[in-house]
């Protein structure tokens, strides 16, 4: 059962709310491929795509940031490296044969993210531009 709908979405700017339910999007079918057993193959490319798209997002969030000299920055970006720490874990951990993920595991990470957009995101969105 899906957790994403745009509740999540913090309301930054289009393009943002867009990349947001893209990954959301992906970490949900992560969880639905994982949940239902899909094949190694499937579930890799998810995972591949997951990793590379959240390493794009975030670039793209941390450079409006420092645009907007945000304040919050610093604690913001340590999220973003927690996540991106994860799914590289993920990765390498199913590169080298160790296939079965846990649905605990995927379903954190969406959780992980519903909590970082809900309240870092969000605090950025209504932190005063310089």
């Amino acid at each position: 059962m899906s957790q994403v709908d745009d509740g999540h979405l913090p309301g930054l700017n289009p393009i943002m709310d867009g990349e947001h339910r893209v990954q959301l999007g992906l970490i949900d079918a992560l969880c639905a491929a994982v949940e239902a057993r899909a094949g190694s193959e499937e579930i890799g490319q998810i995972l591949e795509t997951l990793l590379e798209y959240s390493k794009t997002h975030f670039l793209s969030e941390e450079l409006l940031m420092r645009l907007d000299s945000y304040e919050g920055f610093d604690e913001h970006v340590e999220d973003h490296a927690e996540m991106l720490d994860t799914l590289a874990a993920m990765v390498d951990t199913y590169r080298i044969g160790e296939k079965e993920l846990i649905p605990g595991q995927t379903r954190k990470l969406l959780a992980f993210l519903i909590h970082h957009i809900e309240t870092r995101d969000a605090r950025y969105v209504s932190a005063p531009r310089i």
